[in-house]
């Protein structure tokens, strides 16, 4: 039987599968036992009440999507309160996505959520900063660090910093992420983008431009969990255009211990079950025991496989 455990700090998860923030809920459980998956990864919250973003918010691309949902939140005591009771009973934990605009608000975002029955805290540092005209907090090593020191200050829960792949070296911000006590980062969030509709001129989204996801950015998102890999020692969650148990190996090989599912459940409700069954049966076949043993063993120097 492979071992499918990994362990991202502190939590110990029964396998490295779980959904990405925002392409997630507990309806999800109306078609498989959520208790199947590593970790159950809500939508993120905010401290402000947030509408979001102009409709269309989502349009469909070659190879995947764009999205510019705007983060519509109902607060934190909504989520405390109507959201996280609705996971309990699961034994998978709950990994609450937070968002804000501040530093403060992370801080205060981060106390308010630390309440039984969310065993970590995802910090979504890779949506917008208003204390920098817009940038993401992630695309800057001095934003980074203050939002994850503050976090850190104010609970105790592990936390996990998404990172944002618009920035040209992420490098220095996974770096910084470790420095300021994050227990593990994630690799990464959506790529901005956009496009138009030529038959009426107009962009396609109602807010001009989206993240992309979908397999049209795997390779982009292998690659930078390959280069945080060199330069960071906490755990890495790869992210970006996952969609089955063959993609799971290729991150892991890459330096990822985990990995987060996102549009592949827009496409099909139960894909990360199918995935971890994908994953379970690649491991078996190839006599690998535990499936941690992937994480890191890409051959750049052409080293004899020994499997």
């Amino acid at each position: 039987m492979v071992d499918l455990s990994v362990t991202i700090g502190a939590l110990t998860l029964k396998n490295p599968v779980m959904p990405a923030s925002g392409c997630f809920s507990h309806e999800f459980g109306k078609v498989f036992d959520l208790g199947r998956l590593g970790a159950l990864v809500t939508k993120s919250v905010s401290p402000k009440l947030r509408k979001g973003n102009a409709i269309p918010r989502v349009s469909e691309v070659a190879h995947g999507m764009l999205n510019s949902i705007g983060i519509p939140s109902k607060g934190i005591a909504n989520y405390v309160e109507e959201v996280a009771p609705l996971f309990r009973g699961y034994a998978a934990p709950l990994v609450a996505s937070i968002s804000a605009d501040t530093v403060e608000e992370f801080g205060a975002a981060a106390a308010a959520i630390s309440v039984p029955g969310v065993a970590a805290i995802e910090a979504n540092i890779s949506c917008p900063n208003l204390e920098a005209h817009g940038h993401a907090f992630a695309m800057r090593s001095d934003s980074t660090r203050a939002a994850v020191a503050e976090i850190k200050k104010q609970t105790t829960l592990p936390v996990w910093a998404k990172l944002t792949p618009n920035t040209g070296d992420i490098k220095p911000i996974a770096k910084a992420a470790e420095e300021a006590g994050a227990d593990a980062i994630v690799v990464a969030n959506t790529i901005l983008g956009m496009s138009i509709n030529v038959n009426n001129f107009r962009p396609t989204l109602g807010n001009v431009m989206g993240g992309l996801s979908g397999a049209a950015i795997k390779p982009i998102a292998l690659r930078l969990v390959f280069q945080c890999a060199e330069v960071v020692k906490i755990p890495i969650i790869g992210c970006g255009g996952i969609s089955s148990g063959d993609d799971v190996v290729e991150f892991m090989l890459a330096g990822a211990t985990a990995v987060q599912v996102g549009t592949a459940s827009f496409i099909q409700a139960d894909a990360m079950v199918r995935i971890i069954e994908e994953l379970q049966a690649f491991c078996a076949v190839r006599g690998i025991e535990r499936v941690s043993e992937l994480t890191g063993k890409v051959d750049v120097e052409h080293e004899p496989i020994e499997w």
